[in-house]
């Protein structure tokens, strides 16, 4: 009988030495919703109602995982693969894991460097800034901050510092940041769109400052405007009262555009890489204030308001400055579902003069 418990006793530790040194987690999140888009003004009305998924967070299902090498250091990876979950159709311009494929190592002494397809520095900090968590389309970040519109870009080489003290320091670079402009593509280095991204941010109890950079160089291959190199420099502020959560941010953007987020049919918006991107010259001031407030019983509203002033209008069309009012809400059923509602109002939208947007949504959250 002893010699029973001792065995069990002993396959119990193997057992859990081995979950300890290696794991795989299977997660994912679903969000579907119903929602109202109307654009009007000079050259544009129209509307639509319908289906609407990923609004609150991106519909994906993933797996990450870990292995103890030994004295501190772990390799690790990411697959996330995002849908359509009105559809079932894949995201991110049909890659399989399209919104994240990284494998590399970490360490919590020195921080982590991975390497593949992941998003940018300044996408990953401002998002904590943002009410909106660059999620609810019209209503995030991204908008005005171009580079925080959750830039994700292929063949990158990522390093994160640990957190020391609050402080992270984040740096990457792309060698290749779209692989799917295969025309555009080629041997040499420089035939190739490549990508910059760093930030820095104190992230302690309920203070958080950032500063971010992101940076495009054009392919030689391409037929883009070679004198330009878009760039986009930002700060953000949020500190949480408890009571209320307020947030600021200020980002500057020349020499093109990042990544356009639904903007009205007949822009001279192109591919993300192509001639429209890149305009030599052309700049634009973001701002944004917001607010979150729990509300209690598991609920939150949060708010904003984007101004985005561009200084010509070479990029889309119009120069006029845009400002954008946005309102959201949250109730939470569970640690794990949660229901949402929000909408936004844009003026002079995508810059151009007298044209309005309105955008507005409900939806069912489940994480698993």
């Amino acid at each position: 009988m002893k010699k029973t418990l001792l065995a069990a006793a002993m396959l119990t530790a193997f057992a859990g030495t081995a979950q300890a040194e290696t794991s795989v987690t299977l997660y994912g999140v679903i969000d579907t919703g119903i929602g109202y888009n109307k654009i009007k003004g000079d050259g544009y009305d129209g509307s639509k109602l319908g289906m609407i998924n990923g609004i609150q967070a991106g519909s994906r299902w993933g797996l990450r995982g870990s292995e103890d090498l030994g004295d501190g250091l772990r390799a690790v990876f990411k697959l996330e693969s995002g849908f359509d979950s009105g559809n079932g159709g894949r995201g991110q311009s049909g890659r399989l894991f399209g919104r994240q494929a990284t494998i590399g190592f970490a360490n919590d002494a020195w921080g982590s460097l991975e390497f593949g397809r992941q998003a940018t520095v300044g996408s990953n900090y401002l998002a904590d800034i943002d009410p909106f968590y660059t999620s609810y389309t019209q209503a995030n970040l991204g908008l005005g901050f171009s580079a925080a519109n959750t830039m994700r870009w292929d063949n990158m080489v990522m390093y994160r510092t640990p957190n020391v003290n609050g402080f992270e320091l984040g740096v990457g670079y792309s060698f290749n940041a779209d692989d799917t402009i295969g025309d555009q593509s080629g041997f040499g280095t420089a035939d190739n769109t490549r990508g910059i991204t760093a930030g820095l941010r104190y992230l302690r109890g309920p203070l958080n400052v950032t500063l971010t950079y992101d940076q495009l160089n054009g392919s030689n291959r391409a037929s883009i405007d070679h004198s330009a190199t878009p760039r986009q420099y930002a700060v953000g502020l949020s500190y949480d009262f408890e009571v209320v959560k307020l947030a600021a941010a200020y980002g500057r953007t020349t020499d093109g555009w990042f990544v356009g987020q639904d903007l009205p049919s007949g822009t001279p918006y192109s591919d993300q890489f192509g001639s429209s991107r890149f305009v030599d010259g052309f700049r634009a001031n973001a701002y944004m204030l917001g607010a979150t407030l729990p509300i209690g019983g598991g609920s939150s509203l949060f708010a904003s308001w984007q101004r985005v002033d561009p200084n010509n209008a070479d990029l889309t069309g119009g120069d006029e400055t845009m400002n954008v009012w946005s309102l959201g809400y949250t109730y939470d059923l569970s640690k794990r579902t949660n229901l949402y509602a929000y909408g936004s109002y844009g003026k002079d939208y995508a810059f151009i003069d007298g044209l309005k947007s309105t955008a507005l949504g409900v939806g069912i959250r489940h994480t698993f």
